[in-house]
């Protein structure tokens, strides 16, 4: 079998208050997306993240949200396509910046939150976050949602992309994510998330809320790293998938 990327969201936090188990889960990832100071992070947190996952060989990702501190990013924002454009090129380079100064190479781009949600389903904001991409470096991959408006808005502009699958959250039968807002958006279950990552890798479909079966491509796992039992689930997650 291909080996799955497994990527999680770190660096989110700010100064010397840090938000969950950046230092243990970065050993069983191979890529990290860092926060660029918008959504969350500082430039004290970009410089140490990055340092952190160079140490253990993981691949370096610009996690660029919109500017929503109080939010955490996952609040709809309404810009403009240029906006947008604008506000992405900022904070890739920002991260990028941390990651020239210590001798490494940005790898990939993966929006947050709202912005990342909004993508998927939106082709001009897809378009204009794409456009961003590939206009900083046509050499980086962009990171979506599997089978997304982003995803494809990525391979138009001659992007490489990873559709991207989520461990801990529930699908629509339209391929998105349940909001977060809605019940049973989280996958409690460790053992329901290891059967619903193992389906999607092995067979390329995915379960959804509604009980339906869609077709998936997973090219790279995503885990969050700020829940209660983030650090043990990380573990599962990569000895499941090392198995495999």
């Amino acid at each position: 079998m291909r080996k799955i990327d497994l990527n999680c969201d770190l660096g989110e936090s700010f100064g010397r208050y840090t938000v969950g188990n950046d230092k243990e889960i970065m050993k069983y990832i191979t890529s990290a997306n860092i926060a660029c100071g918008m959504h969350a992070g500082d430039p004290d947190i970009m410089n140490e993240t990055v340092q952190l996952a160079m140490k253990h060989g993981v691949k370096l990702g610009a996690h660029p949200g919109y500017p929503d501190l109080q939010g955490f990013g996952r609040r709809n924002m309404n810009l403009s396509a240029k906006e947008t454009y604008n506000l992405i090129i900022y904070q890739i380079g920002a991260l990028d910046a941390f990651v020239k100064m210590h001798g490494g190479v940005l790898h990939h781009v993966k929006p947050h939150g709202a912005l990342y949600n909004m993508a998927a389903v939106d082709p001009q904001l897809a378009e204009a976050i794409a456009k961003s991409v590939y206009d900083y470096n046509p050499a980086l991959n962009l990171y979506g949602l599997s089978g997304s408006e982003l995803t494809k808005a990525g391979e138009r502009v001659g992007l490489k992309v990873a559709h991207e699958v989520f461990a801990d959250r529930t699908y629509q039968s339209n391929g998105t994510l349940t909001p977060r807002n809605q019940p049973n958006a989280l996958i409690q279950n460790d053992q329901d998330s290891i059967n619903q990552v193992l389906k999607m890798v092995k067979e390329g479909k995915v379960t959804t809320a509604d009980g339906r079966e869609i077709t998936i491509q997973a090219d790279t796992i995503c885990i969050h790293g700020d829940g209660p039992h983030s650090l043990t689930f990380a573990k599962l997650v990569s000895q499941v998938l090392s198995s495999c």
